[in-house]
């Protein structure tokens, strides 16, 4: 049974050869007197031909094979005849006669063939996810992810990184995402959680001395999911001492270098684009830019309140903000497809979509609350020309961008705007900290542990942070040591130069309105650790399954991982999450408190 060759291994130099091939049965073809077999296996398809000339008994069998049957064949290779190759195959030009066959197994009925599998719906791949990985497109995105690993394993250890583990089973520190918890048997009504991050045992190794550690590693979070997330997903992530952020960006652009050349034979642009935090809000409305084109946010306030439009006015009487975007060439849309736009802004959150038209002039509900001069103005800062069509929102700052910067997405897609490839930018310059409006307080726009700029920190010391927790107070013009890496409109991975001081720390700690006795209770292994000489350290972590999404050109996340889990955290295939036996429940202390249906 043992076979010679993959069925895309098989060149011309085997002409003549007597070789046994394994695979799954492809497709099938019967001509009457010869029967044509396309056999695939990891390596690729290759035609065998049963033949009663060759083996009677062979093709005898090859009558009742069907759709992914499991043979061996043995048999003949030889060229194809003249005018009988396939050009799309790899394989194309050469054949097999099979001389012997043997059916390793039989397979029942597909719930969809392998080669339409694409077209089924996504429930029903998921539910056989053993027959959906055996599709060409899904084994390629999962070579590539493994290609993807190697190659960043080879990278970090020439770069002297150590890869070490780190625990699965931790302690609960509910901060930003729901952790995953998990009961223990041996120490009643006590919990450890699962790892939404290894950020603090990072640390700890980088005050152990290891100086440069990463590993490619599970973390979960019990939030909810969307395309590009998953309850568990994969993080490349690393910790380095004695580094500031230059260094950090430098070793991953490297990395990302190598990676796309290796993997996709890529040549990407080093070094990568860097957006200050605001600049990017300003232009693009969002923090993760897709760089692929252009139509970016332009301010409007400064125009707009020179004309009467009461919208616009009342914006900016209360503290809002007025950006536009230019549709190009969109002012041949109907009235009515422009309410559909409005409509989509509302959807984003915006009360509404104020819209301008250049054509010979400008035509618009609004044009007559501005002189032409200004309208004419509010054209040349969009460049509008004719045929163009202005998109204005105006209200608070953070649904101005919001809106704008979906929008400017889908008009993008609408337009073809977005060009193919790969562009990559760092966001750098983020704050340290933002308002959280819920709780009243202020959070780390990162985590706890970013170290703020060496200026600000040097004014830690002469802030009376007590009485400035209100939005937009000083707390809110720290800035941080942080910085995200964003390709094609994703952030890809995050990370910061730590905070090493445990003053600092501790400042840290009272602008979040931590106490002394909560930092301790969620993070006190941390804080001793800092007692006792931490270097200066920093890292990042990516998010691999993100990374591998965006290189093999999926829509999902779940098109790169082998087993994936529904937006409702299910998987179809195995039925988890499932119940479990009340002797295990009583083994580990739980009673179950289930709301009503």
């Amino acid at each position: 049974m043992n076979r010679d060759k993959g069925c895309g291994e098989i060149t011309e130099s085997d002409i003549g050869k007597k070789l046994t091939l394994c695979g799954w049965v492809y497709r099938r073809r019967d001509h009457g007197g010869l029967i044509f077999i396309d056999l695939r296996d990891r390596s690729g398809i290759f035609q065998i031909v049963f033949s009663p000339d060759v083996s009677g008994d062979a093709h005898e069998k090859a009558h009742a094979l069907r759709s992914e049957f499991v043979l061996s064949v043995s048999g003949e290779i030889r060229k194809r005849p003249e005018g009988t190759e396939n050009p799309n195959m790899i394989t194309g030009q050469i054949e097999m006669y099979v001389e012997k066959i043997d059916i390793l197994n039989e397979s029942s009925p597909l719930p969809f063939t392998i080669e339409d599998a694409a077209e089924a719906s996504e429930s029903l791949r998921l539910r056989y996810r053993y027959l959906d990985l055996r599709r060409p497109e899904m084994q390629r995105n999962l070579i590539i992810r493994h290609r993807v690993t190697k190659i960043i394993r080879d990278y970090l250890d020439d770069k002297g990184f150590l890869e070490i583990e780190t625990p699965m089973l931790t302690k609960s520190t509910p901060e930003g995402a729901r952790d995953y918890l998990v009961p223990s048997r041996l120490n009643p009504g006590c919990f450890y959680a699962l790892p939404q991050s290894p950020q603090i045992f990072k640390q700890i190794l980088m005050v152990s001395g290891l100086e440069k550690y990463f590993q490619i590693t599970k973390c979960f979070r019990d939030e909810d999911l969307r395309a590009d997330r998953q309850p568990e997903f994969t993080q490349i992530d690393l910790e380095m001492s004695f580094v500031d952020v230059n260094d950090v960006i430098s070793l991953i652009e490297g990395m990302t270098y190598k990676l796309f050349k290796e993997s996709l034979g890529v040549e990407i642009e080093i070094p990568f684009k860097r957006l200050g935090y605001r600049e990017s809000m300003e232009r693009f409305g969002n923090d993760k830019p897709d760089m692929r084109f252009g139509l970016e946010l332009k301010e409007m306030a400064d125009l707009a309140e020179k004309g009467s439009f009461k919208v616009f006015l009342d914006a900016i009487k209360s503290g809002g903000r007025i950006k536009a975007i230019n549709g190009k060439g969109m002012a041949l849309l109907s009235r009515k497809e422009i309410d559909m736009l409005a409509e989509t802004a509302i959807s984003y959150g915006a009360k509404g979509l104020a819209w301008i038209k250049v054509k010979n002039g400008f035509e618009s509900p609004i044009t007559k609350f501005f002189p032409e001069d200004i309208l004419s103005q509010m054209a040349q800062r969009l460049e509008a020309e004719d045929g163009d069509l202005m998109l204005f929102v105006a209200d608070k700052e953070n649904i101005v961008f919001d809106v704008l910067s979906r929008m400017r997405l889908d008009i993008g897609k609408k337009l073809n705007l977005i060009k193919s490839g790969f562009e990559f930018v760092w966001i750098t310059d983020f704050p340290l900290l933002e308002w959280n409006e819920d709780e009243g307080r202020y959070e780390a726009m990162h985590h706890p542990f970013t170290s703020p700029m060496d200026d600000d920190i040097k004014k830690l010391d002469s802030l009376n942070i007590s009485e400035m927790q209100a939005p937009g107070s000083e707390l809110s013009r720290l800035r941080a040591k942080a910085y995200d890496i964003v390709l094609n409109g994703y952030e890809i991975g995050g990370g910061s130069i730590r905070i090493h001081r445990r003053d600092v720390q501790k400042k840290m700690f009272e602008m979040l309105g931590i106490s002394d006795e909560e930092a301790r209770a969620k993070f006190g292994f941390l804080l001793d650790a800092l007692e006792y000489g931490a270097p200066p350290h920093g890292g990042i972590a990516l998010g691999l399954d993100r990374l591998v999404m965006i290189m093999v050109g999926a829509s999902s996340i779940r098109d790169v991982i082998a087993f994936p889990k529904t937006q409702k955290a299910f998987c179809l295939m195995s039925g988890t999450p499932s119940t479990v036996d009340s002797k295990q429940l009583r083994e580990l202390y739980i009673k179950l408190n289930l709301p009503d249906v």
